[in-house]
């Protein structure tokens, strides 16, 4: 064993401190920035258990509510993955693993799957995690009556039932992907009532922390779960979620010490945050995009030619750089990046092009053009500027944008899908299936454009019945292709997950799934001297 390697496994297991560890290894030549890296690769790689972690959110409104079938936020769904479970988990390399299901197989059609539950798992109130509660979850957002964003993601589900202490899932088609739909902030699990219904408004779970105060739009307490099931994860004795719509706040925050980590960093100070003391900036490349959706059901966007001027009116390169600064990668108005699975590498990159927006405008049967554009940075940071910068480059295609600022509270409840022209932001989903029908089939709930094409819907469902791989790369190949031309979003750029916490935080390698570590980190983290 070398000396480097001994002295890293002593402070490890503690029978060194930082400061001993930095000084041995500079008595050996390895001083500075190196020695420093190593003490704190290897104490972020041992948790330590306790301390109160404080997370600030530019998310969070004060019509939020806990139902899981109205998830509309990053703070809503931070707080289920904190005070529950979900059948499945996408780990940091973007692999399935087991949660509250310890394995699950499927028949030859991928038409039914069996999920065995976990035994061993209590509520936060000492009940026993039942089939039955697998089942409630579930079924929360089908029916009829169902409200849930999630619907479109049930609707193929015929039957849910138990059979013993295994939850079987009968659909109408064929899901190659279904297990990973399960991971979702869509399906956290909580206890079934007696009539069979979802008993979320409890708020108790069989999380790792238990749930002691909400607040909508402006925190949740919770507490560690003593009897959590994974001893390996939940190291803070107790956690705090806050609801910080400006950056320039979340930011002074964390500086000040008030709180432990934030979530969309400023891009335009992040080099500057980095260089404070105690503070490290992460930078995640992943599938979180950036988008502007049109209602297509909404004179002028009901016309296709009119979104496709507005799509060559957009200088995608010049909004990167100077919204995100360079933080991300050009998009082509459709959501499967080179980071999905499927992806079109041979799509021609959609550029900023007024004599083409005109071309389109003509086609409409218009020589110039009015909209309005409703923003907030509640959508995503800078996305005022991003709509101020956009009017500015669609007037040399003849379009005038008239921006409305929007209040940051009740955005997502009052503006999106309400107004005909928005900002907008979606984080990285598990599969291209869970990001095409939950956000472009026709009738699902989070359908923000209103669109619905034929052709489109009828490839959605082949492909995610087809296991022949090469078939179904063409089949969502011509998906992305149909959205990108015919579709009513505008998407920019994808955005790189950019955000900052202290340095006494560890963590292992961050997941691309969802921001912030696949927004898992309450669970994930620790202090690493708590």
């Amino acid at each position: 064993m070398s000396e480097t390697t001994f002295l890293t496994s002593q402070l490890k297991a503690g029978q060194i401190d930082r400061r001993q560890f930095v000084g041995r290894m500079a008595a050996l030549g390895a001083v500075g920035v190196l020695g420093t890296r190593l003490a704190d690769t290897a104490l972020a790689a041992t948790p330590v258990k306790g301390g109160h972690m404080r997370f600030a959110m530019g998310h969070g409104s004060t019509t939020d509510a806990l139902d899981p079938g109205k998830v509309l936020n990053g703070f809503l769904s931070s707080t289920h993955y904190a005070i529950t479970n979900t059948l499945t988990e996408v780990d940091a390399n973007g692999k399935l693993v087991p949660k509250l299901a310890e394995s699950w197989e499927a028949n030859d059609a991928a038409t039914k799957w069996t999920f065995a539950i976990r035994k061993g798992v209590e509520f936060h109130d000492g009940k026993s995690l039942t089939p039955d509660d697998i089942i409630a979850s579930i079924n929360h957002h089908r029916g009829d009556k169902s409200e849930s964003s999630a619907k479109s993601m049930v609707a193929p589900i015929t039957e849910v039932k138990a059979d013993g202490r295994n939850v079987v899932v009968t659909l109408s088609g064929g899901d190659a992907d279904f297990p990973f739909k399960l991971s979702s902030f869509n399906f956290p699990v909580y206890q079934a009532n007696s009539d069979g219904t979802l008993n979320w408004k409890s708020g108790v779970g069989v999380g790792g922390y238990v749930l002691k105060e909400i607040n909508p739009g402006v925190k949740a307490l919770f507490e560690r779960n003593p009897n959590y099931w994974q001893q390996n994860r939940a190291h803070f004795a107790s956690a705090e979620l806050l609801a910080v719509s400006d950056p320039a706040a979340r930011q002074n925050a964390l500086i000040a010490g008030e709180v432990d980590g934030i979530d969309r960093l400023d891009l335009k100070t992040a080099s500057r945050m980095a260089q404070q003391p105690g503070i490290v900036v992460e930078e995640v490349a992943g599938k979180t995009h950036y988008t502007f959706p049109m209602r297509t059901d909404t004179a002028p966007f009901d016309d296709n030619n009119v979104r496709m001027a507005l799509k060559h009116a957009f200088d995608r390169d010049a909004m990167l750089k100077t919204i995100l600064y360079g933080y991300g990668s050009v998009g082509n108005d459709q959501p499967i990046s080179s980071a999905y699975p499927f992806f079109n590498a041979e799509l021609e990159q959609r550029a900023y092009d007024p004599d083409k927006a005109r071309h389109y405008l003509k086609k409409a049967g218009l020589s110039e053009l009015s909209i309005q554009l409703s923003a907030a940075d509640a959508a995503f940071a800078g996305a005022v500027d991003a709509a101020v910068l956009f009017g500015e480059h669609a007037k040399k295609a003849g379009i005038s944008v008239s921006i409305k600022r929007e209040p940051n509270d009740g955005y997502w409840s009052n503006v999106w899908k309400k107004k005909p022209f928005c900002a907008c932001y979606w984080p990285g989903y598990p599969t291209p299936d869970s990001i095409l029908t939950q956000a472009y089939a026709a009738g699902a709930s989070w359908n923000d454009t209103y669109w619905a094409h034929d052709g489109f819907n009828k490839l959605l469902v082949a492909a995610r019945s087809e296991l022949d791989g090469a078939k179904r790369g063409e089949m969502y190949g011509d998906m992305q292709r149909i959205l990108r031309d015919e579709g009513g979003l505008i998407l920019p750029f994808f955005a790189n997950d950019v955000f900052a916490v202290s340095t006494k935080v560890g963590h292992d390698k961050l997941s691309s799934n969802y921001d912030v570590d696949g927004r898992m980190y309450f669970e994930r983290w620790w202090f690493k001297n708590a």
